[in-house]
């Protein structure tokens, strides 16, 4: 049975990128504060993740009024606060499901279809009805617009089994894996709204539970949020299916998980100084 993800990964600019952005992860998960505080970093690097992830959707409501909604600090109302609740949810759903530090295992306990449904049900909360929370859109899709036309709604739904079915047998990096998973949700849209959110969370967990990033905070996001045109523009360039749109979307992300292992050596540095609560990280 061939392996198409493992094929993109010896791509050689391709095998670069994911090795620089191993290494980066690696480093990381030898700070200092990974030896008893990981659970701080985590959690701070989710609440930044969060918060940018919306932003990128139409919310940026910023890092400190997620800290207060994640506090008990105010509840939010519609509009965009109900999209940034809802990044902040799937933040905590995918949190909730990571495995701990250096605990047994590690590999990807939840299968992918059960995932991406908990934490679309967790993002759109608010968004949708009740009836369409974590289920595959009917009809047309209602977001991400700069992608162009979204697929029918019974091709998205065929691509999404398709991708749970290559990801399961695949033998590729995980950042390979991540970024294709991260893509395919981008592009499909398989649901009615709050795609975008959902792609990223699940990128995040997959990023953890790939053993890519066994610490849960590499922070691509803010990265993301600070270039959005081309990160969309990436990912319209991937929907095209040509090996350069697909290799220069892989390059893309192992540069943004590069980029995120420093953002996330910064928050771990933050939190051994004690300096949590403080200024946004820029970018």
């Amino acid at each position: 049975m061939s392996d198409p993800l493992a094929a993109l990964a010896a791509v050689p600019a391709v095998a670069e990128a994911v090795e620089a952005a191993r290494t980066a992860c690696e480093r990381l998960r030898w700070h200092e504060a990974f030896r008893r505080r990981w659970r701080e970093v985590r959690a701070e690097s989710g609440l930044r993740a969060a918060a940018a992830s919306a932003a990128l959707d139409g919310a940026p409501v910023g890092v400190d009024v997620l800290r207060a909604w994640a506090t008990g600090g105010g509840a939010p109302g519609g509009g965009p606060d109900s999209v940034a609740a809802g990044a902040l949810r799937a933040q905590a759903v995918l949190e909730a499901a990571l495995p701990a530090l250096g605990g047994r295992g590690g590999g990807a306990s939840v299968p992918l279809p059960q995932l991406v449904a908990r934490v679309h049900a967790a993002a759109a909360a608010g968004l949708l009805p009740d009836a369409e929370l974590g289920r595959p859109r009917a009809g047309d899709a209602h977001d991400l617009r700069g992608l162009g036309a979204a697929p029918p709604a019974d091709e998205a739904a065929a691509r999404l089994a398709a991708l749970a079915d290559v990801v399961r047998g695949t033998a590729a990096p995980g950042l390979v894996v991540v970024a294709v998973v991260h893509a395919e949700l981008l592009v499909v849209r398989p649901f009615a709204a709050a795609n975008g959110v959902t792609a990223r969370a699940v990128a995040r967990y997959l990023t953890a539970t790939t053993g890519l990033d066994p610490t849960g905070a590499v922070l691509p996001e803010p990265g993301w949020q600070a270039a959005p045109a081309p990160y969309l523009a990436g990912a319209a360039r991937y929907a095209t299916g040509t090996p350069e749109g697909v290799a220069a979307w892989l390059v893309a992300s192992a540069h943004a998980v590069r980029a995120g292992a420093d953002a996330a050596r910064e928050v771990a540095d933050q939190v051994l100084a004690g300096r949590l609560g403080g200024p946004e990280p820029r970018g």
